[in-house]
């Protein structure tokens, strides 16, 4: 299966080159050398216009002959690839730290998609060293606790709690609060307004919705 490389930052890759004092040449011939890989001069001034874009194995043998971390050449890591990537583990490697079968992992990182358990779930995070917003857009959970969130604010608030702490790795006391703060919210804007108890159904209107509501959440629950 192809794929997708990461965000690469060629910025970055071109200030850290200079600052070596290294040519183009010189990158190179530490790919090749060090990596055995057979990058041309010429793909990584490709790279640093951001004409091309090295993949997953260039980009860690790149940092490699930088002397940087992989996430110093990656813009924006966003799913659960980019940032294993940015921590320079292989598949086979977060997969056994987090206790997932490596096929079971690689087919959950290449879906895009992550069904681990709360345990798994907990390590993954501390492993990639990432807080509950990021983690939750890293493995694919954003529609998902949209929609737990918008039912909790127009429902029953305390039914959602724990679906929302199984994929938020927050404290009970913290995801209630919010919950409730969401639903008090929600209940006074249907008051003050009876179009609003529209809102939060289909087309861009429920979209906006979706989109409001986990920002207050998140809002809620702090950074």
């Amino acid at each position: 299966m192809h794929q997708p490389s990461p965000p690469f930052d060629a910025q970055a890759a071109r200030r850290l080159r200079e600052g070596l004092g290294m040519a183009f040449g010189h990158v190179a011939y530490g790919l090749r050398a060090q990596y055995g890989l057979f990058v041309d001069p010429e793909t990584v001034v490709a790279w640093e216009r951001g004409q091309a874009v090295p993949n997953e194995q260039e980009l860690t043998a790149l940092a490699g002959v930088l002397w940087c971390s992989p996430a110093e050449l990656i813009a924006t890591a966003a799913t659960l690839r980019e940032h294993r990537v940015a921590r320079g583990l292989s598949a086979e490697e977060l997969a056994r730290r987090v206790g997932v079968a490596p096929h079971a992992y690689q087919r959950m990182e290449d879906e895009g998609s992550w069904r681990g358990t709360e345990r798994q779930t907990a390590a993954l995070a501390e492993v990639l060293g990432l807080g509950p917003r990021a983690l939750i857009t890293a493995t694919g959970g954003d529609e998902a606790l949209a929609e737990l969130l918008r039912d909790a604010a127009t429902t029953r608030w305390q039914a959602y709690v724990k679906p929302v702490v199984k994929r938020v790795p927050l404290p009970k006391r913290i995801v209630e609060s919010a919950l409730q703060q969401l639903h008090t919210e929600y209940h006074a804007r249907v008051v003050a307004t009876s179009s609003w108890g529209a809102i939060g159904t289909t087309g861009d209107e429920g979209r906006a919705y979706l989109d409001e509501i986990t920002a207050r959440f998140w809002a809620a629950v702090g950074p």
